[in-house]
């Protein structure tokens, strides 16, 4: 018979709990509050009753609606190819006997020690001189496909594809690429619904890239846009109210999507799990 958790179980989830909302809340009740009352030495711990007032002014100050939409066409767009182009080389690497297998995987693996910053600067020359600096395409092809991608379908697609469904495709003249449309895809739906969900999480809350390679460009994300609201227009001083109101605006639309992914996301890994 199965125990049931106990008092510490529950304290601790709990404690987890808190610790992720709270961040969040906080945000919120500076972005609720006064640019004054943000600024004083005793923070507030209730919401104000500001939050609309700065909400216009996140409007006003910054083109709000053309960010959110480079933002979700940025994420949508990358989102997309690092799951197929991922897929299918985890595909590869899982079901496909070639030479330098293992070593090319072991390559992709290493990759994912290496700082990302320490690509920045190549990057952005290479992008300067394709012309593509300052545009959306700069943001969105680092994110074709990724070294993590390709790992996490590689070691999904080993366990849940069987090897006896691509000899029966083959036998039957399905083409390569025709079995890992027909068959592949399928099975690998619940770790695609995953990977996707998390890259687009990902580029949406990237920063740093979209910082340097659209550096004087009309192009915004999000997150470079809200940049502009540190300091409040001819002041030179912190709005942190400011800010914090455009960070909850710009936390929405992923609160929207796990609203509707969320149980896609459940339905696809138990139906994973059913065919399995």
């Amino acid at each position: 018979m199965a125990r049931r958790p106990g008092f510490m179980t529950y304290a601790l989830l709990a404690a987890f709990v808190l610790g992720s909302v709270f961040p969040l809340y906080w945000s919120f009740v500076i972005g609720s509050v006064t640019k004054e009352r943000a600024a004083a030495s005793t923070p507030p711990l209730v919401p104000g009753g500001h939050f609309l007032e700065n909400a216009r002014r996140v409007f006003h100050q910054i083109d709000f609606w053309s960010a959110l939409g480079n933002s979700v066409l940025v994420s949508g767009i990358s989102a997309a190819s690092v799951v197929f182009f991922s897929t299918l080389a985890g595909f590869a690497f899982a079901k496909l006997r070639f030479r330098g297998r293992g070593p090319m995987m072991v390559f992709i693996v290493a990759t994912m020690t290496v700082p990302t910053q320490l690509a920045l600067i190549p990057m952005l020359k290479e992008f300067s001189n394709m012309g593509l600096s300052g545009s959306r395409a700069a943001v969105i092809l680092p994110w074709v496909v990724t070294a993590f991608g390709v790992f996490f379908m590689r070691q999904y697609l080993v366990d849940a594809l069987p090897d006896e469904l691509i000899e029966a495709a083959r036998v039957d003249g399905a083409s390569m690429f025709r079995t890992f449309w027909s068959i592949a895809v399928p099975a690998a739906r619940p770790a695609m619904a995953i990977l996707g969900l998390f890259t687009f999480m990902q580029v949406w809350t990237d920063f740093m890239w979209p910082l340097v390679v659209l550096q004087g460009s009309d192009v915004q994300t999000l997150q470079t846009a809200l940049d502009h609201l540190k300091i409040a227009p001819g002041q030179g001083i912190a709005d942190m109210a400011l800010l914090q109101a455009g960070t909850i605006m710009a936390t929405v639309p992923l609160f929207l999507l796990f609203f509707v992914a969320g149980r896609q996301l459940v339905a696809g890994i138990m139906q994973g799990a059913v065919k399995g």
